[in-house]
């Protein structure tokens, strides 16, 4: 691993960070520090494969692993006429995806613990990349029971994992969701209640509840 000081215009997120898919980047409670002081703690980043040439007329480029919202505070602060032109970052070396995903989740547990459902998104890219559940949990300190847990969570039907990213079911609820062993059983607790908050169907009801009332 290097470590360097890379332009801003050199650097972007890649597809590979953790918070990389998200919309949204909260750097409220990070970018009065970083207008003080700039940032401090270096970023995790890779050279993207195809770019630069080894001379001056086209330097590499970078995609962050890591650091996501340390980029874009000092993005925020170079657009202000801060004077950020630099970033420093840990240069790993190319290839290997899974420990790319594993750079990104480490740091993001350490500082900013991450959803529930994002963990999970992140620990299922590194079950395709060919990590093994006892290799994803000695990685991160937890247990076999820990991974498979949150693996589960990807066993939901996409609008109760919705419901959980606006607040509108809590992980605890979610959690116990994966404990149904039949998907339908699972997957059933979409019925809402006159305030919007999801609960189970009766016992004894033949039928799962939709997302609306229903229609009589």
């Amino acid at each position: 691993m290097e470590l360097m000081h890379i332009d801003l215009a050199r650097l972007s997120v890649s597809s590979l960070n953790m918070r990389g898919t998200k919309k949204t980047c909260d750097i409220a409670n990070i970018l009065p520090s970083v207008r003080v002081r700039g940032v401090l703690v270096p970023l995790i980043v890779r050279e993207l494969p195809g770019t630069g040439d080894g001379g001056n007329d086209s330097p590499p480029a970078y995609e962050i692993l890591a650091g996501k919202r340390r980029y874009h505070a000092a993005r925020t602060v170079a657009e202000e006429g801060g004077g950020i032109e630099d970033l420093p970052c840990a240069v790993i070396e190319q290839g290997d995806d899974a420990a790319a995903l594993e750079a990104s989740l480490i740091e993001n547990v350490a500082r900013l613990d991450p959803d529930e459902m994002t963990r999970c998104e992140t620990f299922t890219r590194l079950v395709r990349e060919g990590r093994d559940v006892e290799g994803i949990a000695q990685t991160f300190g937890l247990t076999a029971l820990q991974v498979k847990r949150t693996l589960a969570l990807g066993n939901l039907v996409p609008r109760l994992r919705n419901l959980y990213r606006s607040d509108g079911i809590d992980a605890v609820s979610l959690r116990h969701l994966t404990m149904h062993r039949r998907p339908g059983r699972r997957n059933g607790w979409t019925c809402t209640t006159t305030n919007g908050r999801p609960h189970q169907p009766a016992r004894g009801s033949r039928h799962g509840c939709s997302a609306g009332p229903r229609s009589r």
